[in-house]
C-alpha cells in the first residue's frame, strides 16, 4: 500500500527562502484520500476540492491535485485530487516559479520549475502556459510585485505577455467582486501599493477593472503646485507615502487610491486646472466601491477623502466656523478614530509630490489638536438656562467656535493647495 507523503508548500517556503517570517503555513498531501484524512481527525473544509484542518495545529493541509479549465472565472475548473497524482503535478498548477516550490519532513527543497533561481534572479515568473487558466493571477503577481518591490523583484515579460493575454480575453470580468476587493486590500498592505497600480496597468487590467484611475495617467495638474505634473505619477506618490506613514493600514491607502478621481472628469480645455475636483469624484468614489463591494468602513473613509481633502490641506486659513463644520462633516464626534485615518490620507496627498515628500503637515496636527479641544466641550457641562430644543445644539457649536478661536495656529504654506 502507498504510503501518504506530507510537504511544506507555497508562501511558507517562499518566505523563508527570503528571510521572511510566514504568517501561515499550508501542506499538501500525496498519496492519500478525504476519508483517510477524516479517520486521522482532520476536518474537511474544502467544498470544491479537500482541504482539512489538522486537529491539533489548525493548518491547512490539501490534497494533491492538478486542475483543468472547463468554464468562466475562478470557479471554472474540473478538480482531480485522486492518489496517483504526484508532487510535480501539484506544483505545475502553482501561479508563480517562486510558490511552486516544496520541503519535505527532513527540510530538502524539491524545486522541480526553478523557484529558487527565481528568488536568486528577483524574478516573478510563471510555472507553465496554464497560467492563463485563472484569471486571477493577474491581480495576484501584481500584489506580489508589490510585496517583494523591496527586494527589487520585477514580473518577467513572458509573464506580463500572458497578463495581457488574460486582459484581452474576457476573464476579468468573469471575476467575483469579493475576490478582486481581497486582493486590492491585500496590496494595500504592502509597502509599495504604487507597484501593484505600475503593473496592473502594464498589462492592460487597469482599466478594464478601475478605469476611474487608469484615466488618470497623462492629466497634468499645475506644476506650481505639482511639480511631477501628471495626475497618476502623483497617485503613485501619495499612494506610497501612504504605505510609509501609516504600514499596515489598507483603509488609508484604499483612500489616497480614489482621492483624486474628480480630475479624470475635467475636460481637456480646463486643464491642468481642476476646479471641484473634490465634489466631482465623490460618485466615482461611490461607483468604484459599490462595484468592488468594498466594506463600509473603506467606503466611508475614502469618500470623505475625496471630498474633504482640500479642506484639510486648507485648514490652516480657514475661519474657526469652517474648522468646526469640517469635523462635523466628518462625523468625528461619533466616530473619533476616522480622524488619525482622514489626516493620514490627505497628508499622504499632500506630501506625494516631486521634492516635497520630507515636508511637515501642520494642518494634520492643528485640526486633531481643534478636536481633542472641541470634543471636552459638551452641551450638558453648559449653562443651558433658558435653552432648549435646537438652540442648545447651535449654543455647544458657538461655544466650540469661541474655543477654536482662541487657539493658536502653525504658519501655513504657500504650497498647501495640491
Amino acid at each position: 500500500m502507498k504510503t501518504a507523503e506530507t510537504y511544506l508548500v507555497g508562501g511558507a517556503v517562499r518566505d523563508s527562502l527570503l528571510g521572511l517570517q510566514a504568517a501561515e503555513r499550508d501542506w499538501v498531501v500525496v498519496g492519500s484520500t478525504p476519508n483517510e484524512m477524516l479517520d486521522k481527525g482532520f476536518k474537511q473544509v474544502g467544498a470544491s476540492f479537500p482541504v482539512f484542518l489538522h486537529p491539533e495545529t489548525g493548518e491547512e493541509y490539501a490534497l494533491a491535485r492538478t486542475e483543468k479549465k472547463q468554464g468562466h472565472g475562478y470557479h471554472g475548473f474540473n478538480v482531480d485530487f485522486h492518489p496517483d497524482v504526484t508532487l510535480e503535478e501539484d506544483l505545475q498548477r502553482r501561479d508563480l516559479t517562486i510558490n511552486a516550490i516544496a520541503k519535505d519532513r527532513e527540510g530538502c527543497l524539491i524545486d522541480p520549475y526553478g523557484g529558487q533561481r527565481d528568488l536568486e534572479q528577483k524574478t516573478l515568473r510563471h510555472v507553465s502556459e496554464a497560467f492563463v487558466e485563472d484569471p486571477l493571477r493577474v491581480l495576484r503577481v501584481a500584489r506580489f510585485a508589490a510585496r517583494f518591490s523591496q527586494f527589487g523583484f520585477r514580473v518577467h515579460e513572458s509573464t506580463l505577455t500572458l497578463m495581457r493575454e488574460i486582459t484581452l480575453s474576457d476573464e476579468l470580468q468573469h471575476l467575483a467582486a469579493e475576490r478582486i476587493w481581497r486582493e486590492f486590500e491585500r496590496a494595500m498592505k504592502t509597502d509599495r501599493p504604487a507597484k501593484f497600480v505600475n503593473v496592473l496597468r502594464e498589462c492592460g487590467a487597469l482599466e478594464v477593472l478601475l478605469p476611474e484611475v487608469n484615466i488618470l495617467f497623462g492629466v497634468p495638474q499645475p506644476e506650481k503646485y505639482h511639480p511631477e505634473i501628471d495626475t497618476g505619477v502623483h497617485l503613485l506618490m501619495a499612494l506610497n507615502a501612504a504605505a510609509d506613514m501609516r504600514q499596515g493600514a489598507a483603509n488609508v491607502v484604499f483612500a489616497v487610491l480614489l482621492h483624486d478621481l474628480g480630475k479624470g472628469l475635467t475636460p481637456p480645455q480646463d486643464w491642468p486646472s481642476h476646479r471641484g475636483h473634490e465634489a466631482a469624484g465623490v460618485p466615482l468614489v461611490d461607483a468604484v466601491c459599490s462595484r468592488m463591494k468594498v466594506p463600509n468602513a473603506f467606503h466611508d473613509l475614502a469618500r470623505k477623502v475625496c471630498a474633504w481633502h482640500l479642506d484639510c490641506h486648507r485648514i490652516l486659513e480657514a475661519r474657526p466656523a469652517t474648522v468646526l463644520r469640517l469635523l462635523e462633516r466628518l462625523d468625528v464626534f461619533r466616530q473619533p478614530e476616522l480622524l488619525a485615518n482622514f489626516v493620514a490620507a490627505c497628508e499622504a496627498d499632500y506630501r506625494g509630490r516631486e521634492g516635497m515628500d520630507q515636508r511637515s503637515y501642520p494642518q494634520g496636527d492643528y485640526l486633531q489638536a481643534v478636536y481633542r479641544e472641541v470634543a471636552l466641550i459638551r452641551a450638558r457641562d453648559l449653562d443651558l438656562q433658558g435653552i432648549s430644543g435646537a438652540q442648545i445644539g447651535e449654543h455647544l457649536r458657538q461655544v466650540r467656535i469661541e474655543a477654536i478661536a482662541k487657539m493658536a495656529k502653525p504658519g501655513s504654506d504657500s504650497n498647501a493647495l495640491p
